[in-house]
Formats: structure tokens, sequence, C-alpha cells
């Protein structure tokens, strides 16, 4: 996709997201076959209902009707959360990931997994899990530390409204 077209695009798109609250945090546009699709990632804080995902996916469709900013012929549209598996690279994806354990790549070399436990302007405080029956321990990491993060994925983790009732 052109830059032209991706900023045109976000520069119509923000703004349905935006009124429903929601971060705008990717716009994809590929060939499938003959048509293209039009990839519309959206996030909050709260996470993403499917409900909103599909009013907004309405709103977009009316919006891009109104337009030439697909051009002409066939598309598909897709309006969706970005997943567990997307990289963690702004400051609120991390402040999203506060209380999961995520993988980092650190720049200086090694892996790190560690639970978020805060997040501020400069990085994070981490929660390093004990190894062997050994107690968990506390560290810092400053954003320019890391080259990548994710969050991984805990299976039997309770989550937060579980672990209130329990």
């Amino acid at each position: 996709m052109s830059t032209t077209q991706s900023e045109r695009l976000r520069g119509l798109l923000e703004p349905l997201v935006t009124a429903r609250q929601l971060d705008l945090e990717e716009i994809e546009v590929s060939r499938v076959g003959r048509r293209r699709e039009l990839r519309v990632i959206v996030d909050s804080d709260d996470g993403v209902e499917l409900d909103a995902c599909a009013e907004l996916s309405r709103a977009i469709s009316e919006k891009l009707d109104e337009t030439d900013a697909m051009g002409e012929g066939e598309y598909v549209l897709e309006v969706s959360s970005p997943g567990a598996d997307r990289p963690l690279t702004e400051h609120r994806h991390f402040v999203r990931a506060t209380g999961r354990l995520v993988k980092f790549q650190l720049r200086e070399g090694g892996d790190l997994v560690a639970r978020v436990l805060a997040v501020d302007e400069d990085g994070l405080d981490l929660e390093v899990p004990g190894v062997k029956g050994r107690k968990a321990t506390a560290r810092r990491v400053e954003f320019p530390e890391i080259a990548k993060a994710r969050v991984e994925i805990e299976f039997n983790r309770k989550d937060k409204k579980e672990e209130e009732e329990a």
C-alpha cells in the first residue's frame, strides 16, 4: 500500500475509530486473488468486543462507499482486534500488558520472560519468575533496552475476574 493511500485511509478512518473510544493500531491493504483486502486493526484498554468490530465495520464501509479511497474494483473489509501474538511496540501496548507475562528480546542480547507489574514513561517494573522453587525477583527494564516484546499466552493463569471471586 502506498504511503499516500495509507495516510488517506488513516485520515478517513481514525475519526470513526476514536469516536468509539478505540485506538487505530494498523491499516493494511493486500491482494487476495483478484480482489484487495483492507484490514483495520483496532484496540482499547478494555479490549474490543465483537459487536464493536461489527458496528465499526458498517461505519467504515459506509465511509469508504462515499469516497474513492479504495479506488475502483472489489475489496474485502476486515475489522478486528490485534490478537494475542501482536508485538508490543507502543507505550499503550505495555500498559495494556500490565499483569501479563511478556517475553522480551533485549538489545544487549538475551531473552527475558517476566510479568509486567507497572509501566511509566521510562520503562517497566517486572517480576521475573523464580526457577526451581526460587522466589520471583524484581527487575527494572528501560524502553531503550527492549528490542522486541510479545505477550506470552498462559493457559493455566486465572484472569482478573476469577482472582477477585476467589
